[in-house]
């Protein structure tokens, strides 16, 4: 929120000496967020004066518009300046920019002949000061002396903060609310603007016919000003202010209801009278209704959302944006202002399900005022019949459904038990009333208090932030200062280090990255849809997946079950911004429901005490199972094109290798066979096992998986279980022998669905302890073979410690290792 500091000084009896950097210190201190501080002062610099049109010349020789003006500045004769705008005439006071002054964006203002005469300096245009972005003509002034400095006329003396408001301060989306805090930081007098008008008693008979039919609004009120310039030219300070704030004046209603916006934080709404029909309901939204708001949008309600409605339906998206049919237009003469209090969820959900985010809802979100409905309503009434020239009915409606605020008990020593400073009784009860509660000493039981000890806090109208012991604790400490709070260096506690199960994931992580694969993060939230994309089948129980209750996207509700998943969303994005080659990995949670979870109730667990042990443990219950796995996807190119290679694209041996890596880095041994399962091709998919149990799939993806995630084709994937791997702790020191390798050669005949990696295996098993090393080299298929046979290359490289091996061990070695391929899979040596 951007607030002038002419707007804060006008209710914080702000100090003359007061320094822009002592203010933001006391705004720091009060625990906003300073982003910026616009010192408008600085935006023009040199000479910027208010001058008078003494004479207009037309210039119709050119293929514009041009005007030759004679401005008086104050000085013996008037200045000669060119000007294109048409919104002036002779007599009209002007900001005038003269020869040596410097405008926003490094424009200097100098004497030169333009159109065949001399312009000696600049008629203005708001938007070349820097003030508004509007440029359709330049700025008249309403009163002003001629040769006088110009910046105080048009916001340019002023200073602008512009502030980060973090939800627990939703009322400081006000100047009302950010006055009350530096008032109290700095020790000086608030004045509540919201006294400015005196709150009306409602009427038998309503300005309107209107009827409240949902729990959602808790107060609704209407005030109707009649025969009103609804678009008259707002008054220039309040124009000036809206500027300064970031928004554009618009006409007499609308920047009436904005404009109290920002200064009380209440929202308020202008209908057209004359557009609505029939009774005016709050109320639900229904199956199948549209409503086309002001940002000329045709949206679908959804029944959660909450509608302003007359006879003809919709009008008016509750406490998020109006519609177009009962806006104020160009021929409004009757205006009823609505004012009313929302349920903060529920806007919430309606502003994040329609991607619609205003500054109604902003402030709705997160609990606008509902004491200030009827005031801020008066207040916009009171304005409009004083600069649109209108009258103010008597009949005022006032649908009031409001609970008291609940009593929050808090022990008196609660904040220093907490913090650990001394805060005695005195302070802790002024610093709740400089935070608008209203405070008793003791239990209120039954009209009497009982208790010295304890403190009966009920919370302003204006802090529904406030339900808890611990929010109060905050509000003392805040209030009081965190500088009053010790910073102290905790002393470090030994550890054990990382456990074995740290150790084991920063290993797979670090050898994936040294192997050329880049690490990502993603969300583990993901849509209903997901499942399908992926292929999976209908019992498949990677489609029993855990539903969020308030979701950060309403199109992603689900946790994960498969880390692939959401990593494909990492892929699609990179893909978007024009990378081809891509090796990513994720290491993370997946989510899977606890048996028997959905027979489970919902636990509510307090704060503001310790929860109970068989609570505590009936919420743990409900927790999802979370393993761990790592996933990895390749596309593109495995090997990229060069002046003396063809490259090579991914395939689903990069994925397997992949697997193997992570295998390798968590010292177990990975088999690897011919396996089946969604996403990947049922041709082109290994299942990986260690100790003969799947810890997971890789491969390459099906070819209508990746047409359906707008993935390339061919792209490969790899997905582990870490959590079902042995942990091993300590992994044993290799031994290092100084004698020399023997390498043999071995090909064996075995029959087409053998697969290479069991033969593998077999020959490991058979050669013992004094093999090394054993890859595959080569395959080769022949009808010289027979039918439906193969031949299996394999190197193996044998070494001992402690002597050279002979060619006749070597070959005893190879023997054993044929023996047991031979006696599983039939294998004979290839001759």
């Amino acid at each position: 929120m951007r607030i002038p500091v002419s707007w804060l000084a006008e209710y914080a009896d702000l100090p003359p000496d007061l320094t822009t950097e002592a203010l933001d210190a006391a705004l720091v201190e009060s625990g906003l967020e300073v982003e910026e501080v616009d010192d408008l002062r600085g935006r023009v610099t040199g000479p910027l004066v208010v001058g008078r049109v003494a004479s207009i010349e037309e210039l119709t020789e050119f293929k514009k518009p041009i005007r030759h003006c004679h401005v008086e500045v104050g000085e013996a004769e008037p200045r000669s300046i060119i000007c294109g705008a048409r919104n002036f005439g002779e007599g009209d006071l002007v900001v005038v920019a003269l020869p040596g002054a410097e405008l926003p964006g490094g424009f200097r203002i100098a004497s030169r002949k333009t159109y065949g005469r001399l312009s000696d300096g600049m008629i203005c245009s708001a938007r070349e000061l820097g003030v508004s972005d509007d440029h359709e003509g330049i700025i008249v002034l309403p009163d002003g002396e001629v040769g006088a400095d110009a910046r105080p006329l048009v916001g340019l003396d002023d200073v602008v903060f512009e502030l980060a408001i973090t939800p627990d301060m939703g009322y400081c989306f006000s100047v009302r609310g950010i006055a009350r805090e530096v008032a109290h930081r700095l020790g000086v007098a608030f004045t509540d603007p919201a006294a400015k008008a005196t709150e009306p008693t409602a009427t038998e008979v309503p300005p309107y016919p209107v009827r409240v039919e949902t729990d959602g609004c808790t107060r609704f009120t209407l005030r109707e000003v009649r025969d009103v310039d609804a678009n008259a030219a707002s008054p220039e300070w309040m124009a000036k202010r809206l500027a300064q704030a970031g928004m554009r004046p618009l006409g007499l209603a609308v920047d009436v209801t904005n404009y109290l916006m920002l200064e009380l934080g209440h929202p308020l709404h202008a209908f057209d009278r004359d557009a609505l029909e029939d009774v005016m309901v709050v109320r639900r939204a229904r199956p199948g209704e549209t409503l086309k708001t002001l940002d000329d949008v045709e949206r679908m309600l959804d029944p959660e959302d909450m509608v302003i409605c007359d006879g003809t339906g919709p009008l008016s998206l509750a406490g998020v944006m109006g519609g177009q049919t009962s806006e104020v237009g160009p021929n409004t003469r009757n205006v009823l202002i609505e004012a009313a209090h929302w349920n903060p969820v529920a806007i919430a959900r309606t502003s994040r399900r329609h991607r619609l985010t205003s500054e109604a809802s902003k402030r709705y979100e997160r609990g606008a005022d509902p004491a200030l409905s009827l005031l801020a309503a008066q207040r916009a009434a009171e304005l409009l019949v004083e600069y649109g020239g209108g009258t103010l009915v008597d009949e005022v409606a006032d649908v009031d459904h409001r609970e008291p605020a609940a009593p929050i008990v808090m022990p008196v020593d609660l904040p220093s038990r907490t913090v650990g400073v001394d805060y005695d009784r005195e302070l802790v009860v002024s610093m709740l009333e400089a935070a608008g509660c209203t405070v008793v000493g003791g239990i209120v039981k039954e009209g009497t208090v009982e208790g010295g000890d304890v403190l009966t806090v009920t919370p302003a109208s204006w802090r529904p932030d406030l339900t808890d012991p611990a929010d109060l604790v905050e509000e003392v400490v805040r209030l009081h200062g965190y500088a009053h709070v010790p910073s102290a260096t905790p002393r470090a506690i030994a550890g054990t280090g990382l456990t074995a199960a740290q150790r084991r994931r920063r290993r797979v992580a670090r050898a994936l990255a040294d192997n050329g694969f880049v690490e990502t993060y993603t969300f583990p939230f993901v849509s209903r849809d997901r499942a399908d994309e992926l292929g999976l089948d209908e019992k498949d129980p990677q489609r029993e997946a855990v539903a969020v209750l308030n979701p950060l996207d309403d199109a992603a509700p689900l946790l994960r079950t498969t880390v692939l998943a959401t990593l494909v969303n990492a892929v699609r994005l990179n893909l978007a911004r024009g990378a081809r080659d891509l090796a990513v990995f994720e290491e993370g949670l997946v989510f899977q429901p606890a048996d028997g979870w959905t027979d489970l109730e919902v636990v509510e667990l307090p704060v503001a005490k310790r929860p109970e042990d068989e609570a505590v443990a009936a919420a743990i219950r409900r927790l999802p199972v979370q393993p761990r796995h790592v996933a990895a996807v390749l596309c593109g190119q495995a090997v990229p094109a060069g002046v003396d290679a063809p490259g090579r694209a991914v395939d689903w041996a990069d994925a397997i290798e992949a697997a193997e890596v992570v295998a390798e880095a968590s010292g177990v041994t990975l088999d690897v066979a011919q396996g089946e399962a969604a996403p990947w091709h049922p041709g082109r998919c290994a299942a990986l096992r260690v100790d003969g149990v799947v810890v997971g799939h890789a491969g390459e993806l099906h070819p209508e998986v990746c047409e359906r995630l707008g993935l390339p084709r061919r792209t490969a994937a790899m997905e582990m279980a870490i959590s079902a791997l042995p942990l091993q702790d300590l992994a044993p020191a290799p031994v290092i022998s100084h004698f020399p390798v023997t390498l043999i050669d071995v090909a064996l005949v075995v029959a087409e669905s053998v697969p290479a990696g069991e033969v593998e295996a077999a020959l490991r098993e058979g050669a013992g302890d004094l093999l090394e090393d054993l890859h595959l080299f080569d395959v080769y298929r022949d009808a010289k073979l027979g039918e439906g046979r193969k031949s299996l290359a394999f190197k193996l490289e044998l070494r001992a410690a402690d002597r050279t091996l002979t060619n006749e061990e070597g070959v005893a070695v190879r023997d054993a290792a044929v023996a047991v391929a031979a006696e599983r899979f039939g294998a004979s040596i290839r001759v």
